[in-house]
């Protein structure tokens, strides 16, 4: 049931999402902020092309025009939904007050339209955007317990069942505007964005993370850090964006599978959809453990761990998982050997997330080493234990002679779970993050630094004997 005859924003994306918290209104207005200087980065990047001359893209905002920068108002179509339409101080974020006229001439293509003033809507800060390559929908919502909300959608659907509740709006208060805003809608068409866009969106939201703890002096850690209750807002909004980066993927490769089931189609076509299948499952992975490292953070790992393990082979975990290795190694231009015991013992962990989680691991390691190195991916019994190492293996020919030093990447930490490594753009769980989700599959993970080869990592899963003493 609306609150109004017509939907507000939050409403409309609250109920497309399976769980809505509501938090403080300074941590709901944060959020807010960062995923408007993404979004305002992202729309630079995705109209770095577009001709000078023409409208690469509409915003529907509210309550004030929401981005400054010349490259975007020069491009942008923008139109302003206020409950006081012809309020003269309108506040562009992050910027001084400016008449409303002096907005018009920096931005020719602004128009304001009003709201009624018993809307809803009058109450919530939103920005609709509509590019050829993506739309997205952001909304800062107040309830009347005072706490906030804040949703954002870059599904196709909800951005534009968001849009029709702003097009009834636009034809109660002004019906002779509505044909044009509603034919300037549809010159960019309700596609699902591809997952690189979300992606990209993904990092430049983690790149805003670290400026704004050290504004609101949120303490942050360095490579490895411990997880404190102040920085669980960039928890909850890791969980929401590897929600919103694993469902348009999961749609571009369901329609891939599909199209796959089809026997008419040529052998260049069908390469290229397996290798969009590989991607696009390769990215679900990885989102799938940030979303678990972010939900660990938030409950107890030890509890949670021993109501899921289960004995079970590794034989045919393996014998799945070292052919992904070895390609993923082979695409940096590594080799990966991997050395077993002639018969693997049954091991006690999460047979859903065991895979998964090592390929994760494995995939980071391969990432942070140089082209051309050897890796040896050794499993052997250790007493009660099974033990998995990788480790980099030396590099020069004449073993006589000690190979140089190996100088570890530059990594930076991105908030309370994740590393970037500026060298490769690559972001991964730290240290931390992963010690706790072999800590929940029933593992033990140890690092180790060793001068002439670098890192190396051991992985300890008990068998199943032992079970009841790990």
């Amino acid at each position: 049931m609306y609150e109004w005859i017509l939907p507000s924003l939050r409403e409309i994306l609250a109920e497309s999402q399976s769980t809505l918290t509501e938090c403080s209104p300074a941590k709901a207005e944060w959020q807010w902020r960062i995923s408007l200087a993404a979004t305002e980065q992202l729309l630079i990047n995705t109209l770095a092309n577009a001709a000078s001359d023409a409208t690469a893209g509409l915003v529907l905002a509210a309550p004030a025009p929401l981005f400054s920068q010349p490259t975007l108002t020069q491009s942008l179509q923008t139109v302003t939904f206020t409950a006081k339409p012809f309020n003269p101080l309108a506040l562009m974020p992050f910027e001084m007050p400016l008449p409303l006229e002096m907005v018009e001439d920096i931005a020719p293509h602004e128009s304001v339209l009003p709201l009624l003033p018993a809307d809803p809507l009058g109450t919530e800060q939103f920005c609709l955007v509509f590019t050829d390559k993506f739309r997205l929908v952001l909304v800062l919502a107040k309830h009347k317990s005072g706490q906030k909300t804040f949703l954002f959608s870059f599904d196709p659907e909800v951005v534009q069942q968001a849009w029709r509740a702003l097009g009834a709006r636009v034809m109660l208060t002004n019906p002779d505007f509505f044909a044009d805003l509603d034919a300037s809608v549809q010159k960019f068409a309700p596609v699902p964005p591809d997952y690189r866009t979300v992606m990209q969106f993904s990092q430049l939201l983690l790149q805003e993370l670290a400026p704004e703890q050290e504004k609101e002096n949120v303490p942050t850690s360095p490579a490895v850090s411990i997880p404190t209750s102040s920085s669980r807002s960039d928890v909850e909004l890791l969980q929401a964006f590897a929600h919103e980066v694993r469902t348009p993927l999961t749609t571009i490769r369901t329609m891939t599978r599909l199209l796959l089931k089809r026997r008419d189609l040529p052998a260049n076509v069908i390469n290229r959809l397996e290798v969009i299948d590989h991607e696009c499952t390769e990215q679900i992975d990885r989102m799938e453990l940030l979303f678990k490292a972010a939900e660990l953070e938030t409950s107890n790992p030890v509890k949670s761990a021993h109501t899921q393990l289960t004995p079970m082979s590794l034989d045919q975990v393996l014998e799945q998982s070292i052919p992904r290795w070895q390609q993923a190694a082979n695409r940096r231009n590594l080799t990966l050997d991997v050395v077993l015991p002639q018969q693997l013992p049954t091991v006690v962990s999460n047979p859903t997330m065991l895979d998964r989680v090592l390929t994760g691991l494995i995939e980071n390691f391969t990432r942070s080493l140089p082209a051309g190195s050897h890796i040896q991916v050794q499993v052997i019994p250790a007493g009660d234990q099974l033990k998995l190492q990788l480790s980099p293996q030396a590099q020069c020919k004449d073993t006589s002679k000690p190979s140089p030093p190996t100088t570890p990447p530059i990594r930076k930490a991105l908030g309370q779970l994740l590393m970037f490594q500026p060298e490769t753009g690559t972001i991964s769980l730290n240290i931390a993050a992963t010690k706790h989700l072999f800590q929940a599959i029933g593992g033990k993970l140890i690092v180790r630094q060793r001068p002439q080869y670098g890192e190396v990592l051991t992985i300890f899963l008990p068998l199943e004997v032992s079970a009841k003493q790990w």
